[in-house]
Order: structure tokens, then C-alpha cells, then sequence
């Protein structure tokens, strides 16, 4: 049988797709999902390792200097409880001020013995002081009491456990001689422990205290443990470039040992504004120290005795809120090497064409596209690699020579710019009030355009630094932070280019900072922009915004100065006049 093309390409070279006959798409085993905007989770997974909780760690220490006769806790991890003894220390130091103690104590109650009042009240003082220090010798009121029974000064002293725990360590051995302050014991309580995780500063930006971890040790293979970010170094370790993050477990069944390796999953919603919801916390009162705890009323925590504080100031909504949509993509559909990324998009049944696209974050299952792609267009997720190839053998754009298709993206199309609906929207607090100085350092670029000047160094800097802050801003959403991207990148070395060189670059910056303007401005902004359209603007994209109405065309300057129309007068919030 005769042999017929897989694919079908048209002659014109600018049209860059190709056509795939329906058989051999069946052949090829081509299948298409649509690009959709919706929810969606960054999931942070990392290992880590298990740690005894510093906050319930004691050191056992002796208070006096002796030989220590007897230790009861006689090897590493042996449970100790409230008031068990521990040790019994040899002193004759201690025995001599036990000794001064009992004998002031006994002239007290002597006949004759300080009769005077004055004389009265200073003994009576010496032996106040002299308890006392027998107390910050070690002594314990239990004993003490049995001391004033007794009449009798003792060698020796029973050291017995603050609290429970484990023994962690065994610092000392009996027959030792120790000196005040020398470590016998260090005793942990493992209710709670710790896992010490390291992740990339991109990743320990997107958490925050009381954020749920969903962890598996690998001593216990299939057992989810769930715990809470208790802590985030501020400081990124110059070594390893991580974020040290604490996790706090709780552990009341003893099975999490320190030393243990583990694996942590956090889900992160992508582009989240504001405030999280989380159904555990929402409403709810946590301690700052130990997140842990929470209630559902003010009070103290029971470990720090720290004021319990409302969930809402780590972030955390009363509420359910609606978490922003991304515009995502199956993984499959993006075919990457080096720095390009491509996806196939079937434009007409049977005609797929190559689009670059920007990425955002790329999940287990899906990726993220800031720009390339509209929701509801089909992309090619199996076979996508075939398609690629045909685009080779004819001479067209591919992933591995992309160029043709990124300038083709990124020409302007003749007339202004246009999209369907335009709403400016308000956004608040930090990333609000950075687009508003984004617009005013474009208004300045802008206006030296006009004047026949080259862009200045300080102009430069100020319009770069406004783009940079804010396309890593969760407030915006997924494209607009691509727009931003763009602005900073093209704005970066504007000063070092002619004027000439400068107006080129002007026109993409200016046909990003219009789609921000159709969308968002900074809450407190009160004037409106206008945006003016130069038709005379070789190859298009004569796009541009001033803060009044007096038009000055930063193409063309003192040549062309009037040279242009009003297309909209964007309010600071709202839709535009005549945009349903």
C-alpha cells in the first residue's frame, strides 16, 4: 500500500503549525486536555530529621560540691517520674551548713538565749538566711522539714527529679567526685518533639507559623503523623542557601525517636492572598510558642504559660475564603529543554501550533503558565513530541529552535490594545502600594521618552526594583506577576541604550504595564490613568499610559509629539466606560 505523510505542512514559513490528518493522529496516538483556570495546591516535600524538643529538656545538675555515693537512673533512656530519686551525694560541705542551720535553730528556743528583741530578730534572721541557702544548696522543703525533725545534720542528700522524662544522657558515674554546677543527668519530656527540616528560601517564603505538616517517620513506614511550623529561621544558612523550619509532633506514644529520619509534605495554595483558611484553627486561639496548643477561647499556654493568641494574626481566615485560580496545564503538555518551554495548542481541529510559554510553579501532575496559553484551549498532552519532530522536518519553530515563535509572541498586533472586559480591581496594603510606584516611575521613563531624553540611570532602577518587587507578589495573580516579570527584565539595562534602543524597549513595557493598568491599582489611588495609541508606531504596539490627558507620544517625541488618540481613561477602580 502506498505510503501517505504523517503530517501536513503548509508552505507559508510564518505559519508555524502543522496538520495532522485524523488517522494519523489516531496512528500517533495525539490526545488533547484543555488548558483550565482553577485552585491549585504546591506541594513542598523535603526530609528532615527528628529532634528532642529543647523547650521540655532539663539539665541535672549538683548544687554543692560532693562525691556522688549512688546514681538510681543508671543508664541512658531509663523513664524517670516527678520526684523519683535520681542520686545521693556525699557533702560535708553541705553537712557543715546543715549543722550551722540546726544550731541557731536550737538556740532560738532556748531559755536566756537572745532575750533582747533586737537580738531575738537577728538571730531569727541568721537562721531565715541560713534555710535559705540550705535551699539553693539542693535541699528540697520535704527534707528540709525532715531536717527540723530529725535535729540532726546528714552527709548525705537525695537529688530527686523536677519532672518526668526520659534520661537522655548520663553525664556522671558513682564514686565520682563532683563540683557545684557539674551536669549529673540531662532529662527530656518526648510528649512533643521536633522535626528539623531545610528548604529553599522560594519554598520557606510561601509558609508561615501554625501551617499543618503531614509527616511519615521511616521507622514507621505508612503512619502519617501531623504536626505544625513552630519555627522559621529568619536567616538563610550561607552554606547549605536553606531555610531551617521547625515542626513540632506530638509523640504520647513514645514511638518518634530523636535521631530518626523522616519525610514532610506541606501543600501550599499557589498565588494565595491574604488570608488561609484552615478548618483546625479558624476562630481558634494558639500559643506562640507551642502550636500545638490551641483553644477555642483566650487564655495561657499550659507548657510556656505564654497568652494564647487568635490564629488570625499568623494569617489563618474565621472564615472559608476562595483561594485565586491558576491557569494550569497537565506536566505532560510542556515540553522543556533549557531555558524554553513550548506546548502544542490544537487551534483547529486537526491544526496544532506551537505556543512558548512562561511557567510558573510545576507541581507532581501539572504546571503553571503565566503566559502562552488561555484557558480552554486544547493542548496536546501524548504525542506532543511527534508534533514537535514534523515541526522540525519542515523547516519550522521546534523546542529545540523556539526563537521564530517567541518573537512571533511577542509582536505586537496592529491597532491598541484591546481585551474583553476591563475591571480595575484595588489591591491592598504592601503590593498595593508598590504598583502604584511602579505606575509613577513608568510616568517618568515616559515623560523623558517624550522630551527627546534617554532614559536616566535612577529612572531605571527605581522602574526595575517597583517590576521585581511585584512579580513575586502572592497578591497578584499568576499573569499579572508574569507581567511584572517582564517589565523588570526589558526595564533592567534601559538606561544603557539610545534613545532609539529605549523607545523599542519601551514598547513591551508599556504593552505589560497596560494590561496591569486594565486590572489593578493600588487601594488609596484616587487619579485615573489614560491610556493614548500612536498608530504610526512601526510594526505596532504604540501602546502607552500618561497620568494626565495632554497627550505627548514618547515614540516620536518633538517629531510626532501629538501624534496619537485616547483609547480609555482607566478609573482607579471599576469598569471602564462602555466595558460590560
Amino acid at each position: 500500500m502506498p505510503l501517505e505523510p504523517l503530517a501536513e505542512s503548509t508552505d507559508d514559513p510564518e505559519d508555524f503549525a502543522v496538520n495532522i490528518p485524523v488517522a494519523a493522529r489516531r496512528l500517533a496516538n495525539i490526545e488533547t486536555v484543555a488548558a483550565e483556570a482553577r485552585p491549585v495546591l504546591h506541594s513542598i516535600e523535603t526530609v528532615g530529621s527528628i529532634a528532642i524538643d529543647e523547650s521540655r529538656q532539663s539539665t541535672i545538675s549538683a548544687y554543692v560540691d560532693g562525691r556522688l555515693e549512688r546514681l538510681f537512673a543508671d543508664y541512658t533512656g531509663v523513664q524517670v517520674a516527678k520526684g523519683d530519686h535520681l542520686a545521693i551525694l556525699y557533702s560535708p560541705s553541705l553537712f557543715e551548713q546543715q549543722a550551722k542551720y540546726i544550731e541557731f535553730s536550737k538556740k532560738l528556743t532556748q531559755p536566756g538565749e537572745a532575750a533582747l528583741p533586737a537580738a531575738r530578730d537577728a538571730w531569727q534572721q541568721m537562721v531565715v538566711n541560713l534555710r535559705q541557702r540550705l535551699i539553693e544548696l539542693g535541699m528540697t522543703e520535704r527534707q528540709l522539714q525532715e531536717l527540723d525533725n530529725a535535729g540532726e545534720a546528714q552527709l548525705r542528700l537525695t537529688i530527686y527529679a523536677p519532672f518526668g522524662g526520659t534520661v537522655v544522657e548520663k553525664l556522671a558515674v558513682e564514686g565520682q567526685y563532683v563540683s557545684a554546677g557539674e551536669p549529673i543527668y540531662r532529662i527530656a519530656n518526648l510528649s512533643t518533639v521536633w522535626l528539623m527540616l531545610e528548604l529553599y528560601p522560594e519554598d520557606a517564603a510561601l509558609i508561615r507559623f501554625g501551617q499543618k505538616v503531614a509527616a511519615e517517620v521511616q521507622s514507621r513506614p505508612g503512619e502519617q503523623r501531623i504536626g505544625r511550623v513552630a519555627f522559621i529561621d529568619p536567616v538563610v544558612d550561607p552554606q547549605t542557601r536553606t531555610v531551617g523550619v521547625r515542626v513540632e509532633l506530638l509523640n504520647d506514644d513514645r514511638q518518634l525517636r530523636p535521631g530518626d529520619l523522616a519525610t514532610a509534605q506541606i501543600e501550599v495554595p499557589i498565588g494565595a492572598e491574604g488570608e488561609v483558611f484552615d478548618a483546625d484553627l479558624a476562630g481558634k486561639w494558639i500559643s506562640p510558642m507551642h502550636p500545638q496548643v490551641v483553644t477555642d477561647a483566650p487564655g495561657q499556654c499550659p507548657i510556656c504559660g505564654m497568652d494564647l493568641v487568635p490564629t488570625t494574626r499568623y494569617g489563618f481566615a474565621e472564615q472559608p475564603v476562595d483561594q485565586p485560580a491558576a491557569l494550569v496545564v497537565p506536566r505532560d503538555a510542556v515540553l522543556m529543554a533549557g531555558q524554553n518551554s513550548v506546548v502544542y495548542v490544537e487551534a483547529e481541529p486537526g491544526r496544532f501550533e506551537i505556543r512558548p510559554v512562561t511557567l510558573g510553579p510545576i507541581t507532581e501532575r501539572s504546571a503553571v503558565v503565566l503566559s502562552g496559553v488561555k484557558a480552554g484551549e486544547q493542548v496536546a498532552t501524548s504525542g506532543n513530541f511527534l508534533i514537535d519532530s514534523q515541526m522540525q522536518l519542515a523547516g519550522k519553530p521546534s523546542l529545540i529552535d523556539p526563537e521564530r515563535a517567541i518573537a512571533k509572541a511577542n509582536q505586537p498586533k496592529s491597532g491598541p490594545l484591546q481585551i474583553a472586559h476591563i475591571h480595575v480591581q484595588p489591591v491592598a496594603g504592601h503590593a498595593g502600594t508598590v504598583l502604584e510606584e511602579l505606575y509613577q516611575a513608568y510616568f517618568a521613563v515616559q515623560s523623558q521618552l517624550a522630551s527627546d531624553q534617554p532614559v536616566s540611570e535612577a529612572q531605571a532602577a527605581t522602574l526595575n526594583s517597583a517590576a521585581k518587587s511585584l512579580s513575586a507578589e502572592t497578591a497578584l495573580s499568576a499573569e499579572q506577576q508574569g507581567q511584572a516579570a517582564e517589565i523588570a527584565k526589558v526595564s533592567e539595562h534601559l538606561h544603557h541604550q539610545d534613545l532609539k534602543g529605549a523607545r523599542e524597549h519601551f514598547k513591551t513595557i508599556s504593552r505589560n504595564i497596560t494590561l496591569l493598568a486594565f486590572a489593578a491599582r493600588g487601594a488609596d489611588a484616587e487619579q485615573p490613568i489614560r491610556h493614548f495609541y500612536c498608530p504610526m508606531v512601526k510594526g505596532g504596539g504604540g501602546d502607552w499610559l500618561q497620568p494626565d490627558d495632554t497627550l505627548a507620544n514618547p515614540y516620536y517625541g518633538s517629531t510626532m509629539l501629538r501624534c496619537g488618540e485616547l483609547v480609555h481613561t482607566l478609573p482607579p477602580e471599576g469598569h471602564v466606560e462602555g466595558e460590560m
